[in-house]
């Protein structure tokens, strides 16, 4: 059986950029670790060995033992968060190294809250057990909605209390991503470093995460091309479930296009562009109709930064970077509607489509409908679970619904096929999640599994997953909060 130093297959390309990017440094030990997750099909993704990590892995995931190979970093970055440029870095995050899977894929493994480091500013680099199970949760939840998105291998209790508004469970989770490098990386580079030390970090994220980068002409312009594209199909996504961030800040931004940091996130209910849950968005700059809006203004800030690598005349590097971003609201708005269209069962386009999308969400606002189950409930052909049969601007949207499909010549076996593969049974709901946590911090880790293992298979319409379909019966007046 392998021994604890072979759990990972371990490489270390990040440690051959410049020194300036990244600070050697240690996990904490915890005094009584205890294994409070195991994601056993990530496990399985990874090419892990599942005897060993549940033989010896609780001493890594503990920071009590370093495995071979691992060559543990605080990555720098900086960011614009909540618009106002702010110096960062893992502050409570150490990098263990670069896990490469039986089949070649990268992948950072990284301890969440695993103590202070050199860009802690005065916290304490620890982390709760309620957020970090959350990001467990949603994290997980978004994969299943085939969202990029980190994933969490485990979460682990380190024995000791926190201090936050109270004394909490301390916790560390095990971080799985493509990278971790961020917009605010290069908004770092961009500020800190050399045009030599900048070219590196852009080098390195194309060889990393844009192979085929070599056939272009210019590499950096396509560099930015493929961030705009990528980060405006994950929004679009984001916009399509109604998962809502709560949290844009460019160092929550990355360059692998995987959905970062949950925090204050969370699934909207009834819709309205205005939704609002993180309780330090107080202007809701953040909220859910701004968040493509705000993935343009950060990846204009991403552009800025590769200005000097564009070209060597400042000006004409100016003028490449805004012609590229550009095309970014064009670029998100086409990922969208095709994404609207497949969830109302439209194989091929027409100009009104657009129109028949905003009319139904219209009516949504309006009639303050869930957003989920309005999709739900046209999937399933149950037009009495809106309790709008009767309404004259639904009869009205929805004949011209019917029309529209069946000008498209295909079968409703064949409408009701592809609105399924879009249209989600369950998402991890507000409330839901509460209750997992609450009984988790209790003791209690079955409602947490159980809603988990719905959330895995969100489109399995074969299952019976109403507890999970319900809203709440009183309407939420619910906030997250960031857990720092």
């Amino acid at each position: 059986m392998k021994e604890t130093k072979d759990i990972f297959n371990f490489q270390n390309s990040y440690t051959n950029l410049p020194e300036k990017f990244f600070t050697k440094t240690k996990p904490n030990s915890s005094i009584k670790p205890e294994l409070k997750v195991l994601n056993y099909s990530l496990i399985k993704e990874l090419g892990l060995d599942e005897k060993a990590i549940e033989k010896d892995g609780l001493n890594v995931f503990s920071g009590n033992r370093i495995p071979n190979g691992a060559e543990c970093i605080a990555q720098a970055y900086a960011g614009h968060q909540f618009g106002h440029f702010t110096m960062l870095g893992d502050g409570r995050a150490c990098l263990l190294g670069e896990h490469i899977t039986p089949n070649g894929e990268r992948f950072d493994i990284q301890l969440k809250g695993s103590g202070r480091t050199v860009y802690s500013r005065g916290g304490d680099g620890k982390a709760a057990l309620k957020p970090m199970l959350r990001e467990y949760i949603i994290s997980e939840g978004m994969h299943g909605l085939g969202i990029k998105t980190t994933r969490s291998l485990a979460v682990v209790t380190t024995g000791e209390d926190v201090v936050r508004e109270t004394y909490l469970t301390g916790a560390i989770l095990t971080r799985v991503a493509s990278s971790h490098l961020r917009v605010g990386t290069f908004q770092y580079a961009s500020r800190f470093c050399s045009k030599e030390e900048l070219k590196a970090l852009a080098d390195y994220a194309l060889d990393r995460h844009f192979k085929g980068y070599e056939k272009e002409e210019n590499k950096y312009l396509y560099l930015l091309e493929q961030m705009i594209k990528n980060q405006a199909e994950l929004i679009s996504k984001w916009q399509l479930v109604g998962f809502i961030h709560g949290v844009m800040n460019t160092d929550n931004m990355t360059i692998s296009g995987e959905t970062i940091d949950y925090g204050p996130c969370a699934f909207m209910d009834v819709y309205d562009h205005e939704t609002v849950f993180s309780s330090i968005d107080i202007g809701g700059r953040y909220a859910y109709g701004n968040q493509p809006n705000i993935g343009g203004w950060d990846l204009s800030r991403f552009a800025e930064t590769l200005i000097p690598l564009l070209s060597d005349n400042e000006e004409e590097g100016l003028n490449i970077a805004q012609k590229a971003i550009s095309k970014y609201p064009d670029i998100y708005t086409k990922y969208w509607i095709n994404g609207m269209r497949k969830k109302l069962g439209l194989f091929d386009e027409e100009k009104e489509d657009e129109y028949l999308i905003e009319g139904l969400l219209n009516i949504m606002k309006n009639y303050q409908m869930d957003y989920t189950n309005t999709f739900l409930a046209l999937t399933r052909r149950r037009l009495e679970d809106l309790n709008l049969c009767n309404d004259e601007e639904f009869k009205t949207w929805y004949n011209l619904w019917i029309k529209r499909l069946e000008r498209q010549g295909k079968s409703d076996e064949e409408v009701v096929e592809l609105m399924k593969k879009h249209n989600p049974v369950v998402i991890p709901r507000n409330y839901r999640v509460e209750e997992a946590l609450e009984a988790a911090d209790n003791g209690d880790y079955s409602i947490m599994e159980k809603l988990v293992e719905a959330i895995k298979n969100p489109y399995d319409y074969s299952k019976d997953l109403e507890y999970y379909i319900k809203t709440p019966e009183v309407p939420e007046s619910y906030r997250t909060f960031c857990g720092t």
